[in-house]
């Protein structure tokens, strides 16, 4: 009889649009990934809103600090915040950085990600090597494309930005 393989975690995100299923990479980041899936079991990412959207490149969020629409919210800070977890140490990869696919945010410190990622919305090979990928959209780009773009003078900064309304991990 045949051990039976867990399954790789995916990442469950329900937005005004529509839902969004990423595939986490527990084998290429699993320390990210540990984090991603403690945050959204602590529900830190309900109400967290995409504070930094820019056409044709991402859509970041994940700011458990400063970015929850319904507690602690500040337009001014948000992108500036994390989790109370400590920061993480890179796992870069040689994972291109292709539409769909999820990096870690991070300062110009390569071991400073911590709750911030981001969805790319077309293929950034210049990061490549550079942020860590813990994950893949595999159903809902469609809605992850409708999220409220950001103005492009201001570096994506969003008025009135989109929120992920709830997160879920499942097996």
């Amino acid at each position: 009889m045949s051990k039976k393989t867990p399954k790789e975690p995916s990442l469950h995100l329900n937005l005004k649009h529509g839902k969004v299923i990423c595939r986490l990479f527990s084998d290429i980041a699993p320390n990210h990934v540990k984090r991603i899936i403690e945050l959204v079991e602590d529900k830190s990412y309900d109400n967290v809103v995409f504070h930094r959207v820019i056409e044709g490149f991402m859509a970041q969020t994940g700011d458990v600090q400063f970015g929850n629409k319904l507690q602690g919210f500040s337009k001014d800070r948000c992108g500036m915040g994390g989790s109370s977890k400590s920061n993480l140490k890179q796992e870069f990869s040689d994972i291109p950085f292709d539409k769909g696919i999820l990096g870690m945010a991070r300062s110009q410190d390569p071991n400073s990600a911590n709750s911030q990622f981001f969805i790319m919305l077309e293929d950034g090979h210049f990061l490549n090597g550079n942020y860590t990928v813990f994950g893949k959209v595999t159903r809902g780009m469609n809605n992850v494309h409708k999220i409220k773009k950001g103005n492009a003078e201001l570096n994506g900064s969003v008025d009135d930005p989109d929120e992920i309304v709830t997160a879920k991990i499942k097996y």
